[in-house]
């Protein structure tokens, strides 16, 4: 496999023309290659979700990371604009969308693209992956313990969210979920009430759940990590992938 990639930032113009930083990863070869939109956790635009992006071009496709938090200000940092959102409730669901589809679109518009887009998110990003699969004609979803798609947030939760679950016979494509078994956000029983749904409505889904293993088990720099999780979660990601974005 040639694995040479190229990798940088860029900007996009995101919901209602905002200008956005974004992390963009791509093979340097000449294949046709479906592009991803990597939604990153709610800690923000970070190093370690950007070493996805890079795993993904790593194998064959294009990946970008748009910062959603970039309207808390240029030149502030990652953390602090991570912070500056929380405070806000994190990002509205119709931004989010608006934002996904931007990241979606300049995939689209790069050399070899063949104009299958996937879109994955971790934590709050999980959620979001689900509400942008609803929300706009995308071809493959991936929802890493993604919470509050069925329940409403705690009190005093730090996110502003609403579920989702009214959504989903808007799902248009199919959905790979992956959770874990200790996980409270989302819970097992709320990952069981998101799949009875989809069955209901004859939404094409797998889910796994595994076992000693909570939210955030991919996170490699995280006390949360689960190596035995994480590798089979990555292999279960491309598997999907290499089934719904070729050309």
């Amino acid at each position: 496999m040639n694995d040479a990639i190229w990798a940088g930032t860029v900007a996009i113009s995101g919901h209602a023309d905002a200008e956005l930083e974004a992390y963009l990863a791509r093979p340097l070869g000449d294949q046709a290659r479906g592009g991803v939109v990597v939604i990153h956790h709610m800690p923000g635009y970070d190093t370690g979700t950007q070493e996805i992006v890079r795993r993904f071009a790593a194998n064959g496709y294009a990946a970008i990371l748009p910062n959603l938090y970039s309207r808390e200000g240029a030149g502030v940092s990652p953390d602090d604009q991570a912070a500056a959102a929380r405070a806000k409730g994190g990002v509205p669901d119709e931004q989010l969308v608006g934002d996904v589809r931007a990241a979606a679109a300049h995939l689209n518009t790069l050399d070899h693209a063949n104009g299958k887009i996937g879109v994955i998110g971790y934590c709050s990003g999980g959620r979001q992956s689900f509400l942008a699969a609803c929300s706009l004609q995308i071809d493959a979803a991936v929802d890493c313990y993604g919470a509050f798609v069925v329940n409403e947030p705690p009190e005093q939760f730090p996110l502003k969210a609403t579920p989702l679950l009214s959504k989903a016979a808007d799902l248009s494509c199919p959905l790979l979920g992956l959770f874990g078994e200790d996980d409270t956000y989302p819970g097992p029983e709320e990952v069981g009430v998101l799949d009875a749904e989809l069955d209901k409505l004859g939404k094409e889904h797998e889910f796994h759940i595994y076992p000693d293993a909570g939210h955030a088990f991919f996170s490699v720099d995280r006390p949360a990590y689960r190596p035995a999780a994480a590798v089979d979660g990555w292999k279960r990601i491309f598997d999907f992938y290499g089934r719904h974005l070729s050309a």
